[in-house]
């Protein structure tokens, strides 16, 4: 049997750096090198795409764990303390989302950008974030599914280190962090790939796209996950906002094809306003 795989990157005295927060950073650093290299391309300017990632990320992670603990108030009622506790995990990625576009509609509102273009720009770096921060939560045995055998992951052609991490708690288990990475890697190369093409996408609709890609995928995997957050009984939270989500980026796209909405390639300019 194969060991599994050190959570802690390095060790500075008392201080622990784990592979989840190194993981992560990475993510977040290619996502704001690829969204600064388009948003100049697109008349944005990269200092504001640098502001927006400076004002987002902590308020990314404030909304990350608000919308997990709403969903699991009957225990944070009872042991408040452990409400800011995030060190012992429970954090929510639509939580994270909801919060940061919010953050984004602020921002361009006061410095009278166009929202819409600027969420256009960020939302395939936010996949391919959202891709490599999955193996963070292979690197903690965490966000995983139900039980499975070790004859099924080797049919899936993994690497022996996959296979092996996943055996937790003495049962291999369904790699669903892995399917939503590659999903989301896939809908990343997807979009990167034609999303210049003219004549394609109208503003806000490579987000759009985005928010359909991932809210489709993500449905599915919810319902493998073991460790979904619930309305009630049968009710998965994230299946349920998967479901709003998609409906409603598909709505929005058939309703603004019909409007004078500016073409993504057209980007921004003074002259504009």
């Amino acid at each position: 049997m194969v060991a599994a795989l050190n959570p802690i990157a390095l060790k500075l005295g008392g201080l622990e750096i784990h592979w989840y927060g190194v993981i992560i950073a990475c993510g977040v650093l290619l996502a704001v090198w690829l969204a600064t290299r388009e948003a100049n391309a697109r008349g944005i300017g990269e200092d504001h795409i640098i502001n927006l990632v400076l004002w987002a990320l902590p308020f990314a992670l404030v909304g990350a764990r608000l919308y997990y603990v709403a969903f699991e108030w009957p225990y944070y009622s009872a042991h408040p303390s452990q409400i800011i506790a995030i060190w012992n995990g429970g954090i929510a990625i639509y939580g994270a989302l909801i919060a940061s576009v919010i953050v984004f509609l602020i921002y361009c509102r006061v410095k009278w950008l166009p929202a819409w273009l600027v969420l256009d720009i960020a939302a395939p770096t936010v996949m391919i974030a959202q891709s490599i921060g999955r193996w963070g939560n292979f690197m903690n045995q965490e966000a995983f599914g139900a039980k499975t055998t070790l004859a099924y992951l080797r049919g899936l052609h993994l690497p022996e280190f996959i296979i092996q991490q996943m055996n937790i708690a003495g049962a291999y288990r369904q790699p669903t962090f892995l399917y939503e990475s590659m999903w989301n890697l896939i809908g990343f190369v997807l979009i990167m790939t034609v999303r210049h093409h003219k004549g394609w996408f109208k503003r806000g609709e490579i987000l759009l796209s985005y928010v359909m890609w991932y809210s489709f995928g993500r449905f599915f995997v919810e319902g493998m996950r073991t460790d979904s957050l619930y309305l009630m009984p049968g009710l998965r939270v994230s299946q349920l906002l998967s479901v709003v989500l998609f409906a409603g980026a598909l709505a929005l796209v058939l309703w603004r094809r019909h409007k004078d909405v500016p073409w993504y390639m057209d980007g921004f300019s003074l002259n504009n306003l």
